[in-house]
């Protein structure tokens, strides 16, 4: 029952009991001889007993409407401000609510205010949290970084350059009367001389997975056209100049190289679009791909990846959102609000 019908209701009961209780009163005080003088006693040429009853259930009926209606929209007024609080976005209070519902109004308001204090407090952890995990872990990806260029560059490099020499001198060695097993060495040698040039573009791409001082856009950037050059996808990409926090853009780039790197693992697409936008106090990274897509459920308790990035959009007082479709793709998207701090000149 809705409280416009709940109102309704209520109100006719009330009158008809204002109705008993007043009858009651005024026959007491003015006794009738019989009760066949109810029909005789008339009010606006109508018998008492139709006219007095019919007036009273009427007015109580259009009271309870009236009353319906008012309350249906305060408390409307009320549901919309919690749901836009649910959204995080800022809300303001209604200065003209009566008393009851003002009381309400000041509860969201301090609900409000400690939201924005917990999501400026998550930011300003996870900035400091990124610093100064990044300052203990870029020495040490530096000196793996080198140590692996090293091992592969004194191994791998040296063996393959001892098989390309040892493959040219056995050409060189061969008669010529022999085609097809000299197209086969040719073909051999050609291989070596491949993987040289992808050990050496391997060794030359060996860097630190972490912005390392660049701003978010440029690492968008700089990760998909490397990408691009690596893939025979179709990438796209809208990326805006959106000044950050430290924390908010490593925890975001983050979140972007775990997307990508479970599209090219799992989705089997043939398009990737990448989007950076900022949109009344919000920005909005959005991932989409065509591939096969999965069961949003399913992923939610069975991977590692996608249970990472949403502790990372929580971290930063931003939602993650995914949708994905069987055969149709996938689309995730993280929201995270850009708090205006007083004094700050946007």
């Amino acid at each position: 029952m809705s409280i416009i019908q709940r109102q309704i209701l209520l109100a006719a009961i009330f009158s008809l009991v204002l109705f008993i209780l007043f009858s009651i009163m005024f026959f007491i005080a003015f006794p009738l001889g019989s009760w066949s003088s109810l029909w005789e006693r008339r009010v606006i040429d109508l018998p008492f007993i139709y006219i007095v009853p019919s007036i009273c259930l009427m007015l109580g009926v259009c009271y309870g409407l009236l009353s319906g209606y008012f309350w249906k929209k305060q408390l409307h007024t009320v549901e919309t401000a919690v749901r836009e609080l649910e959204k995080g976005r800022t809300i303001p209070v209604e200065p003209h609510a009566i008393p009851e519902i003002h009381d309400i109004w000041v509860r969201i308001e301090k609900v409000q205010k400690q939201i924005f204090e917990q999501t400026k407090l998550s930011q300003k952890l996870a900035n400091e949290k990124a610093e100064d995990q990044e300052k203990r872990i870029q020495e040490m990806v530096s000196q793996e970084r080198n140590r692996l260029a090293r091992e592969l560059h004194d191994s791998v490099s040296q063996q393959l350059f001892a098989a390309s020499m040892m493959m040219s001198a056995i050409t060189e060695s061969k008669p010529l009367s022999d085609d097809r097993e000299s197209k086969q060495l040719k073909l051999i040698e050609e291989t070596i001389h491949q993987s040289q040039l992808e050990m050496r573009a391997l060794l030359l791409h060996l860097r630190p997975a972490a912005l390392k001082g660049k701003s978010l856009q440029e690492g968008v950037q700089e990760l998909l056209v490397e990408l691009m050059q690596k893939v025979t996808m179709n990438i796209k990409w809208k990326v805006e100049p959106i000044p950050l926090d430290k924390g908010v853009e490593d925890h975001l780039f983050r979140i972007l190289q775990e997307s990508v790197s479970n599209t090219l693992r799992h989705a089997k697409a043939t398009s990737l679009d990448v989007l950076l936008i900022k949109r009344d106090d919000f920005v909005i990274m959005r991932v989409t791909d065509d591939g096969i897509g999965f069961e949003v459920d399913e992923g939610k308790t069975g991977s590692y990846g996608l249970q990472n990035m949403r502790e990372r959009a929580v971290e930063i007082g931003g939602t993650l959102k995914i949708v994905s479709l069987k055969n149709k793709g996938t689309r995730l998207e993280v929201r995270v609000p850009v708090l205006q701090i007083e004094g700050d000149v946007e």
